[in-house]
């Protein structure tokens, strides 16, 4: 009970000062005057929208991007075949229709009279090109979600079947995520990859206007979209990874919404009268995740245990994230298929017995050296863990990395004992949360080798019976919360400060559709 006490008292303090450093940013951050000249003539306008978050997108090519803030832009851009809508039900989207054939192929009705931006009509054809280039090149980084199509045929123009290897029981869940943007094939044909990634062209409510790196994404809207006229003639995405300075340009008025608010600037901006926060559970687990490869000092079971043992994860939630969590020992959240609910709204806390199981593994105070990598907007829960686990034992190296340097090093699988990471679920089904812990997909990131784990979890992947899948995916998770591959800190909240022109209802997905999001009246 004292440790318990001992360690809220230190969180507490620890918020004092990241409040007092918030506060202080302000101060020496950008100015009024200066978020005005920044933003230039676009919150001005009452026909742009601006939106702020932490992270740019990695590139314009949706088979090739692996992370949330990638897809919330881009799906502005290219559309699915089919949408989940913000209550996450499969709605029409390029398809108008679609029907089982048979175990391996579905058929798809495709919407007529669509058009990319450069006038090209939308056909089968690009279907076609779409899911067989993402399906067939293994160097892409959303394959892995479509390499079991084996053939997309182009029934008409505007009718195709798509064949699978095998059953998959997730296909039209694949079909509405980042990696099925339809792309344009002729005119990629005529102009080359190189050229698309330039100028890219899709179907989406929004075109291409300008994308400078590291700062930020501009939109117009496409006075063609099939589904009506957009609501807003720009979007603009600003990249702005510190939180203070993007909380500084929503007071400003140089953003209309913020994404990722930290629980110390709430007040900031509820104080101000034309200010709001809105909140919203996210699919998000904030996580580490360690390697196993022989000889890593995670790949003791003992150890991973004390580190779980060693993390007051509602301490946490309650001091650093303010309350917007849930602590949990899973990764697959309610509303995603294959839940266990007996593993949510739990967590485990015994730092004493986390030193005795660190002393079983053979180390003395200080000798457990282990390095953790983090995201900088996952930079203060990190300080936090770190410092725990340096209560019971542990030497940590913390390795703060920009967003894009952490992004590069994740693709790479280049991180060493620890690296901690939020990850949501766009697929709404556990394949999404543990097809990492097979051997394939494993390999180079944590080396997590377990057979049980393996069979189920390929059982799963073809398995037509919602029963059954469903019991299999509970199963690894039982499994996975004894074996520890990661260890689960909270299910995160999304935190946004929004102008009160706006009006911003958050996706649990954490799309930012512009058109779901309306000037205020």
């Amino acid at each position: 009970m004292k440790k318990r006490q001992w360690t809220s008292m230190w969180i507490t303090l620890l918020a004092v000062v990241l409040v007092l450093s918030a506060c202080g940013g302000k101060s020496t951050g950008t100015d009024s005057n200066s978020a005005s000249s920044e933003s230039g003539s676009s919150t001005s306008a009452s026909t742009t929208l601006t939106i702020a978050a932490a992270t740019d997108i990695e590139s314009f090519d949706p088979h090739n991007n692996n992370n949330t803030s990638s897809e919330a832009v881009l799906v502005n851009v290219f559309d699915y075949l089919i949408k989940n809508d913000s209550e996450q039900k499969k709605v029409p989207g390029l398809a108008t229709s679609w029907e089982q054939v048979n175990d391996t192929t579905w058929r798809f009705k495709l919407r007529e009279g669509v058009t990319f931006h450069n006038g090209d009509p939308f056909t089968s054809a690009d279907v076609k090109y779409t899911l067989e280039r993402v399906a067939q090149d293994s160097t892409l980084k959303q394959n892995s979600y479509f390499k079991n199509i084996v053939e997309v045929k182009a029934v008409d123009e505007h009718t195709v079947d798509i064949i699978t290897d095998g059953p998959d029981p997730l296909l039209l869940n694949r079909l509405s995520k980042m990696g099925a943007g339809i792309l344009p094939a002729k005119y990629i044909e005529d102009n080359g990859f190189d050229q698309f990634l330039k100028q890219p062209v899709g179907t989406g409510p929004y075109q291409f206007s300008k994308w400078t790196k590291d700062d930020r994404v501009e939109l117009v809207k496409n006075e063609n979209y099939f589904d009506g006229e957009p609501k807003w003639n720009e979007v603009v995405f600003r990249v702005i990874p510190e939180a203070s300075t993007r909380v500084s340009e929503l007071l400003a008025g140089g953003v209309d919404i913020a994404a990722s608010i930290p629980s110390t600037d709430i007040a900031r901006i509820e104080g101000e009268a034309d200010k709001k926060i809105v909140k919203a559970p996210i699919q998000r687990v904030l996580q580490l995740i360690f390697r196993q490869t022989e000889g890593s000092v995670t790949a003791d079971p003992k150890v991973r245990e004390a580190i779980d043992l060693a993390i007051d994860k509602q301490g946490i939630v309650d001091s650093i994230a303010g309350g917007a969590g849930i602590v949990t020992r899973t990764s697959v959240t309610p509303g995603n298929f294959g839940a266990d609910p007996s593993l949510y709204k739990t967590s485990l806390y015994d730092q004493e017995k986390a030193k005795q199981l660190l002393q079983k593994a053979g180390y003395a105070e200080g000798e457990a050296e282990m390095t953790i990598s983090v995201s900088s907007q996952y930079k203060e829960p990190a300080e936090v863990v770190a410092a725990m686990l340096e209560q019971v034992g542990f030497k940590i190296n913390l390795d703060v990395l920009e967003p894009s340097a952490f992004s590069e090093r994740y693709s790479s699988k280049s991180f060493k004992e620890i690296f901690m990471i939020g990850i949501g679920n766009s697929l709404f089904d556990a394949s999404n949360n543990y097809n990492r812990y097979m051997l394939e997909e494993a390999k180079g990131e944590s080396d997590y080798n377990n057979p049980e784990v393996e069979k189920l979890l390929q059982s799963a992947l073809v398995n037509m019976d919602p029963a059954s899948r469903e019991k299999e995916y509970q199963q690894v998770q039982q499994i996975l919360a004894e074996d520890r591959p990661a260890v689960y800190l909270y299910q995160m909240e999304g935190v946004y400060g929004t102008d009160s022109r706006v009006n911003f209802k958050p996706r649990s997905d954490e799309m930012f559709y512009a058109d779901e999001i309306t000037p205020a009246q």
